[in-house]
């Protein structure tokens, strides 16, 4: 078929090699330059332990909340940001950290959990971080997974964060999966809040949050990946030896919408913070340490 392109007037440059048509090359570049942007985007931390991680990921959030009280955080749920919704109680109760003007969105919410279910995210979070500080409730905000519309809900949540000013900060943990709130593999990186189906895998790693013989819900409400690319700067989590393959794929391996986190490289803000365990599965462990090591005062506040 190039043979005969090429008999027709459409001769091969001279600087291809025998296999490659012009399409090949471009890709080639094209992954060369995602490359050296992504060298200057995401970074990786990696801290000692799941609480010293917390702790850093908490310092970071105060920092903001102290420049401007008036902050927009995103929420995120799980086991993951627990060290780090405890660290941020307790700088309120000793510290005065003050989130009366803050707003708060979450992240994700199951289609068909009340409130007051212990397995929803209006639960976790009201248990977890809202009671132990003093947020104000009006400013808080949680998709709701009872609606009639979900569309609709959907729509609105999206204008709500809009009409907020946008979040300036969006807390995230990593599904074992590589997903990000709750955009399961093969989801769009331009997707917006929309319900999403869940994976049989992600039912079964959320199972422990629910009672014994009851079912984990197979649909959510879930922020987009278009939506947090938005966000202004991005805090995502990582711990333990399960997410550690995840990790590996979305932080050196190929930008790709079967590794939902890798969306993060095109965000201009992206910080990944992990503990040792998490980053078993990196390669360029010593190259990450050493960058942050050595960063300017000015770029660790």
């Amino acid at each position: 078929m190039h043979s005969g392109a090429a008999s027709q007037g459409h001769p091969r440059a001279s600087w291809l090699g025998p296999r490659q048509t012009m399409l090949e090359v471009f890709i080639a570049l094209l992954s060369c330059v995602v490359r050296c942007i992504r060298a200057f985007v995401m970074e990786v931390i990696i801290q000692p332990s799941q609480e010293a991680a917390s702790l850093l990921a908490a310092k970071m959030i105060a920092s903001l909340v102290r420049r401007k009280p008036a902050a927009v955080l995103g929420l995120a749920t799980g086991s993951t940001p627990l060290g780090l919704y405890r660290e941020l109680a307790r700088m309120h109760r000793e510290e005065g950290l003050d989130f009366q003007r803050a707003t708060t969105f979450n992240l994700d919410e199951y289609v068909g959990l009340a409130p007051g279910h212990p397995a929803s995210y209006h639960h976790f979070m009201r248990e977890n971080l809202f009671r132990h500080i003093n947020v104000a409730p009006e400013n808080t905000h949680i998709p709701d997974g009872l609606s009639c519309d979900i569309p609709a809900t959907c729509e609105a949540y999206e204008a709500s964060i809009r009409a907020a000013g946008g979040i300036d900060l969006q807390i995230l943990g990593i599904g074992s999966d590589g997903h990000i709130g709750f955009n399961e593999p093969a989801s769009s990186l331009a997707s917006r809040t929309r319900i999403k189906t869940l994976t049989p895998r992600t039912r079964a790693d959320n199972a422990p949050f629910f009672a014994q013989g009851e079912e984990v819900p197979h649909h959510v409400i879930t922020m987009g990946i278009g939506t947090i690319l938005e966000t202004r700067q991005v805090l995502l989590l990582g711990f333990g030896l399960k997410k550690a393959e995840a990790l590996a794929a979305a932080i050196e391996g190929p930008v790709s919408p079967m590794v939902p986190a890798s969306a993060l490289h095109f965000h201009p803000r992206a910080h990944v913070i992990l503990d040792e365990a998490a980053a078993t599965r990196l390669e360029r462990t010593d190259y990450y340490r050493h960058v942050f090591d050595n960063k300017p005062v000015w770029q660790k506040q």
